[in-house]
């Protein structure tokens, strides 16, 4: 009886040891398991609000292709990260928080692992409620209202059955070139020539201008030809899903009314197709996730202009993006394991704030009869805006994040941000290859540096711009901070 007890007792001493502290991993002699899983939600709104995206906000007619929220896990067996990127215009950050905090209590995957984000798509619903018009996103508004409560749920519900789906995977990433759909829109004038702007102000750079206009000297920024990308497949070589990363406002060329993915849907679709995996056992998940391209469009001013019909040049640019991440994806060598790492941090960040002479020139646009004739066709909605921002809160707290996936390192941005922001992120990582996504855990209107801010223009006008001029500068030095966490 005693060599029984004791035999039970070194084997029960054996199993203790092999049990990792968390309960789930092998001892250090076990071999390390690397798994992924996916998922997509279906959020396509119902017909008749408003699609959001330009001034003009039109009754949704017709749905052309399906909204979704498409999501990505990984897991190194230690620590888990999770994408959810959003078919929206841009996402409110209350939105986002409620799905964290839902997800974190089912699954227990921290928030600081959960990285979610808009695409920037310009026709889909408003996902941000009731303080869209009152706060312009720089304060939380009311409870959330019935399309953002759906959307909560359905980020939650995309998120845990892409957890539910992880499977032992290997992975890889990789960049290719695609520079025949990337344009600064932002153009300085000759001679230093001005442009009106809506405040009876002067600005020296000016977006989207007609290819028409002979006083153009020079796109006011760069732009980044690049895709990059995450690959990740089953042990047996079945593809499970791709995210890349692409700098590119939108396409556009959709018919009013219409609900669409834009070309981020689309790519979803292609890259699915060409990877060999349509109508799986196990559903591959394509995803397109925007990086810092508040200031590009797909527009070239030096070509000859060219109309396409609706939809024509949205799948023309999904098609040779897809293209090119696919003859990269065929030369690369997947991993059987990589170490993955999360950090994150809350920046506070002041608000921009109208002058009195500002607020005094809004109320008298305002109170202009209809015959006068406006200095700017956006004027009377720029004064609007300018009264708006008087209730804006002194500051706000916006959430910076940071991912390693082996090698590679993922920093995301809750603002449309200038590429050159994006470039400087990357020139400055420490790690072999680093991207940036952009519209993520947040949205907060656009995100000028500095030099930009001196030239004005649409994007650094009140309004569209919310946050103190040196906000890219600071952002920039508190995501350089969290990628050297990762290290």
């Amino acid at each position: 009886m005693k060599k029984l007890v004791r035999d039970l007792g070194a084997y029960l001493g054996v199993l203790v040891g092999l049990i990792a502290p968390g309960g789930f991993a092998l001892g250090a002699d076990a071999p390390r398991v690397f798994r992924a899983g996916a998922a997509t939600s279906n959020i396509t709104p119902p017909l008749g609000a408003g699609i959001v995206g330009n001034f003009e906000v039109p009754p949704a007619t017709h749905v052309h292709d399906e909204l979704h929220v498409r999501c990505l896990a990984l897991d190194d067996g230690t620590t888990r990260l999770v994408f959810a990127i959003v078919d929206n215009v841009g996402v409110n950050r209350e939105v986002f928080d409620e799905a964290k905090r839902q997800i974190h209590d089912r699954t227990g995957v921290p928030a600081e692992q959960l990285l979610m984000s808009a695409t920037h798509t310009h026709s889909a619903t408003s996902a941000g409620g009731a303080n869209r018009i009152a706060l312009r996103g720089v304060a939380a508004g009311p409870a959330l209202d019935e399309y953002q409560t759906f959307l909560v749920q359905r980020i939650v519900d995309g998120v845990r059955r892409a957890l539910n789906k992880l499977e032992p995977a290997r992975i890889a990433w990789g960049a290719g070139q695609v520079p025949q759909h990337v344009f600064n829109r932002r153009w300085r004038l000759k001679n230093g020539q001005t442009v009106v702007n809506p405040f009876g102000g002067q600005d020296r750079a000016l977006m989207n201008p007609g290819g028409s206009r002979t006083d153009l000297a020079e796109p006011a920024g760069p732009t980044n030809p690049e895709v990059q990308f995450i690959s990740v497949q089953s042990t047996g070589g079945r593809p499970i899903a791709l995210l890349a990363n692409y700098w590119l406002h939108y396409v556009g060329g959709v018919p009013t009314g219409h609900i669409s993915a834009d070309y981020f849907g689309v790519f979803a679709d292609r890259i699915q197709e060409l990877l060999g995996a349509d109508r799986q056992d196990v559903p591959f998940v394509g995803l397109l996730a925007n990086g810092p391209c508040g200031d590009v469009n797909n527009t070239d001013l030096r070509a000859a202009a060219r109309k396409y019909a609706p939809y024509e040049k949205i799948k023309l640019v999904a098609n040779d993006l897809a293209q090119e991440v696919v003859r990269v994806q065929r030369t690369l060598a997947y991993r059987d394991w990589v170490e993955l790492k999360a950090a994150q941090t809350e920046l506070a960040l002041q608000t921009r704030r109208p002058t009195s002479a500002l607020v005094a020139r809004a109320e008298q646009v305002l109170a202009r009869p209809a015959t006068v004739s406006p200095v700017h066709r956006l004027e009377k909605i720029y004064a609007e805006r300018t009264l708006t921002a008087r209730d804006w809160p002194d500051t706000i707290r916006v959430v910076l994040q940071a991912f390693r996936i082996g090698e590679l390192a993922v920093a995301a941005i809750p603002f449309e941000t200038f590429t050159e922001t994006g470039l400087a992120i990357k020139a400055a990582s420490p790690f072999p290859a680093t991207f940036t996504i952009e519209l993520a855990n947040g949205g907060y209107g656009y995100l000028p540096t500095p030099r930009q801010h001196e030239l004005g223009g649409y994007e650094t006008w009140l309004g569209t711009n919310r946050v103190e001029v040196e906000a890219s500068q600071k952002i920039e030095t508190a995501i350089q901070g969290l990628l050297r966490k990762l290290e």
